[in-house]
């Protein structure tokens, strides 16, 4: 306070506060966010208080709730299940194909040598991928554990894939299993009890190995925070199945890499949203209570209308009555003059298609008005599925799949929804199908089946081998002519290749395309097929239906 501050505040104190809290509140004016989004003074935004904390309590302390509630809204919930699924498939399809990609001028082949080696390969992996002995549960074979462990990754956050090996079987040399692991059995040992009894707390997900690591949420961290291991429940923690079950809950400490080849034990499929996050948040989690409102609205307008298309009578007496609704079994009691009333039982009156419900002396119905169906209805679903789908980045003609919108506007919705397709892809082909087939060709060639030189000797030279590509299903085409025209620019520009075209287009393999049309134009021409070829001019205008007059240009 400075010397006329204490003059005033002498003669007149309250003028000094005034003056005071005046100099106060320049200080918090035109400062950045202050007046902004952190604004504490504006009506707007006095009641918001917000406080975010670590990713251990602002995730994993919720995962349990999360994770059942989307996993009910999967089941229960057909646009939630649609978002998920829609995903799935465009994501994995049947299946992401291995494509065999080695650096052969690294590794001194010819590429005649490249091309043979990797149809090897190929021709190897596919003997283990399409047999369900890989899986260590015996179900599904690769392509198939692909799409499981991408639902359960959409559904819990994050899914787990142990690398196990198996003795080799005469009708399989390879010993290599995968064995998908959900996410629920991955949490800190002898803590889920506090979870499910509703004491959530930081202790619930946070515990101490024997070797005194953290372990948050079943993940084993060292002293640089740097993953070490997994501990892994012999069973759903949270689950009654095996009430009966005498033996006790174990946890199983496996580590995250082999501590001579640093090969990786267990996979982890998750997407971060934080540093230093552990585990995954479920797909669906920011638009839950959005979905679960929705499916309750769409559940009533379903009812009402089904009320409204009945029609049912109500009839009302003045004394006892031997009527009986239409429809009705004859009653034990037949014979009786009221059986109702002498029993004194309470009477169920029911809607249903010309039922007719006898009303007892003195009672009435009110009959309140619906106005079914709703006109609003499709309207406000349509709102609400862009909102979500803007927050899943699914646009809302996919997520309904419902395409009412120009060309082009359909197309955009497709090309911006392939832009998550193919990012959640990459993560797929590199967290799970990259290392799986990596271990597998490691077990090839010391297994003598395939000839690899020096993959062991050098960490450079084995990744030379192990170069490849994953190939999903294709994006689809609204108009297949305007689709083959500009793919054969880019071709023809240089902008593309006739491989990459064709897995664009159709996910096609271009030279098995090759291969096989040298086959039938071998064929046709031993047949006599030998007419010329339509141009890409007189194709379109047959499409316009224009004459068949032929072009001059050509």
């Amino acid at each position: 306070m400075n010397l006329i501050d204490r003059a005033v505040s002498y003669f007149a104190p309250n003028r000094a506060v005034r003056r005071v809290a005046a100099r106060n509140a320049l200080k918090v004016l035109n400062t950045g966010y202050s007046e902004g989004g952190a604004s504490v003074r504006k009506k707007s935004m006095r009641g918001w208080r917000s406080r975010s904390a670590s990713p251990e309590e602002d995730i994993d302390l919720n995962l349990y709730t999360l994770r059942n509630r989307c996993r009910d809204l999967y089941m229960n919930a057909p646009l939630a299940r649609g978002s998920i699924q829609t995903t799935r498939t465009n994501v994995i399809g049947s299946g992401l194909k291995l494509k065999s990609r080695i650096d052969f001028n690294f590794l001194g082949l010819s590429e005649e040598e490249a091309d043979e080696w990797e149809q090897t390969v190929e021709r190897e992996f596919s003997l283990w991928a399409e047999s369900v002995h890989c899986d260590a549960l015996k179900m599904n074979n690769f392509y198939e554990l692909q799409q499981l462990a991408q639902l359960s990754w959409l559904q819990s956050g994050d899914g787990f894939a142990l690398l196990k090996q198996d003795r080799p079987q005469p009708f399989m040399p390879y010993g290599l299993r995968v064995h998908l692991i959900e996410a629920d059995r991955v949490c800190t040992p002898n803590t889920f009890s506090n979870v499910i009894a509703g004491e959530i707390s930081i202790f619930a997900i946070e515990g101490k190995a024997p070797n005194g690591n953290r372990v948050i949420s079943g993940v084993e961290i060292d002293a640089n925070g740097a993953v070490v291991a997994y501990w892994i429940c012999n069973r759903y923690p949270q689950s009654f199945y095996f009430a009966s079950d005498l033996s006790p809950l174990t946890w199983t400490r496996v580590e995250a890499f082999g501590p001579l080849t640093g090969r990786p034990n267990v996979l982890h499929l998750m997407e971060s949203e934080r540093p230093e996050q552990r585990r995954g948040v479920p797909f669906l989690a920011p638009v839950i209570e959005t979905l679960k409102q929705l499916t309750r609205y769409t559940e009533a307008e379903l009812m009402a209308a089904v009320v409204t298309g009945m029609f049912t009578v109500f009839v009302k007496t003045e004394g006892p009555t031997s009527e009986m609704p239409l429809g009705s079994m004859v009653p034990e009691s037949m014979g009786q003059e009221n059986p109702q009333a002498e029993t004194n039982e309470s009477v169920d009156y029911k809607l249903g298609n010309g039922a007719i419900n006898i009303l007892q002396p003195g009672e009435d119905v009110e009959m309140a008005n619906p106005g079914r169906p709703n006109t609003a209805f499709e309207g406000f679903v349509d709102a609400l599925s862009k909102y979500i789908g803007a927050a899943l980045e699914i646009p809302q003609e996919l997520l309904q799949k419902s395409f009412k919108a120009s060309y082009s506007a359909a197309r955009a919705a497709l090309l911006e929804a392939w832009k998550m397709f193919k990012m959640r892809r990459a993560w797929m082909a590199q967290d799970f199908c990259q290392p799986i087939y990596e271990e597998w060709l490691a077990q090839a060639v010391s297994l003598g089946r395939i000839k690899a030189p020096r993959f062991f000797d050098d960490p450079v030279i084995r990744k030379a081998w192990c170069g490849a590509e994953w190939n999903g299903p294709a994006a689809g085409q609204l108009d297949p002519t305007k689709e083959a025209e500009a793919a054969q620019m880019r071709v023809e520009n240089g902008f593309s290749t006739r491989e990459q075209e064709t897995m664009e287009i159709n996910g096609g393999n271009f030279d098995r395309n090759v291969q096989q049309a040298k086959r039938e134009n071998a064929q046709m021409k031993e047949a006599g097929f030998n007419g010329p070829a339509i141009s890409p001019s007189k194709r379109q205008q047959a499409n316009n239906g224009a004459s068949d007059k032929p072009d001059e240009n050509t």
